[in-house]
């Protein structure tokens, strides 16, 4: 078994997180009591326990879920509160830590009952405009293009919406982005300057501290980004019960979700969050980069319902 005699203590998606493990990509936090604990600790004997027939996927007991990266690590996540990681091989922190800030996260917050989407969030005057889209849609790029003029993300990859008073708020994540190759050449950028991600070398960590905006803010409305063989950019409003067929297709994991019992939950809880908020789907042209684009035609849109 692996340990460690320090502790860190950093904040993210509004909790504060004790752990044994260095996460260089989260704010710093002091003087906190930690909502959840990040632990090293051998889950040998329980994972021994586990049917082999479930072992490909995610092992999910009540608020209890359980799975394995192939030669890396063994991952526990109980009650929204504890991560147990059971490390095969010292030295592989860096390959843990996405695990840790995505997969991991993405199920505390679940079992805390946050609810959370798979996208990109940026502050534009004073709120929290949120793009979701199939993998590959050119969220993060899109995020990017709105930080190139002066915007600035409050979440990539994870998106953590909850209720305040009735109204959604989207919750910071950490200052980081993850950017294909062809995005970093597309806005100048040099390869060399950052580090490519575990098994996707072509897929690149991009620190954005001093573009990161660290406090909540309201939702103020959602795009769902596609794209297809077509010759321009097209946008138009989701309306009316489509706009809980768009929340439910993109939310983070969903099917451990149902595996918790939390559908009735999630489906109440996304029409509260949909009560005053827009939902628009804008389809870009898959032959051309078209996010600065896709900028000001979202912006239109969002200066328009002002």
């Amino acid at each position: 078994m692996l340990s460690t005699d320090k502790t860190y203590a950093y904040t993210t998606f509004g909790l504060t997180v004790a752990s044994d493990i260095p996460l260089p990509e989260l704010e710093k936090a002091t003087g906190q009591e930690a909502d959840v604990t990040i632990r090293r600790q051998d889950l040998s004997n329980e994972w021994g326990e586990t049917d082999p027939l479930d072992r490909k996927g995610f092992i999910v007991d009540k608020n209890r879920v359980m799975f394995e990266v192939p030669e890396l690590a063994v991952f526990l996540i109980e009650e929204g509160k504890t991560i147990t990681v059971s490390f095969y091989e010292a030295g592989n922190e860096n390959k843990v830590r996405l695990y840790l800030l995505g997969s991991c996260m993405g199920i505390v917050l679940m079992q805390r009952k946050i609810l959370t989407l798979h996208g990109s969030a940026i502050a534009i005057d004073g709120k929290a405009y949120v793009f979701i889209g199939e993998s590959g849609a050119g969220k993060s790029t899109l995020a990017s293009s709105f930080m190139k003029k002066g915007y600035k993300l409050l979440s990539d990859d994870l998106i953590a919406l909850s209720l305040k008073e009735g109204a959604p708020l989207v919750t910071p994540s950490y200052p980081q982005q993850k950017l294909w190759l062809e995005s970093i050449h597309a806005f100048e950028m040099k390869e060399t300057d950052y580090e490519p991600l575990f098994d996707r070398i072509t897929k690149f960590s991009i620190p954005v501290q001093a573009d990161f905006q660290n406090t909540p803010l309201p939702l103020g409305g959602i795009f769902e980004l596609a794209c297809e063989n077509i010759g321009a950019i097209q946008l138009q409003p989701i309306k009316k019960l489509h706009r809980l067929q768009v929340l439910h297709k993109h939310t983070y994991r969903r099917s451990i979700m149902e595996r918790m019992g939390m559908m009735a939950w999630h489906f109440t809880y996304c029409a509260e969050c949909l009560q005053s908020v827009s939902i628009h789907r804008i389809i870009r042209p898959t032959s051309a980069f078209t996010a600065h684009d896709l900028v000001d035609a979202i912006t239109h849109v969002i200066q328009g319902r002002k």
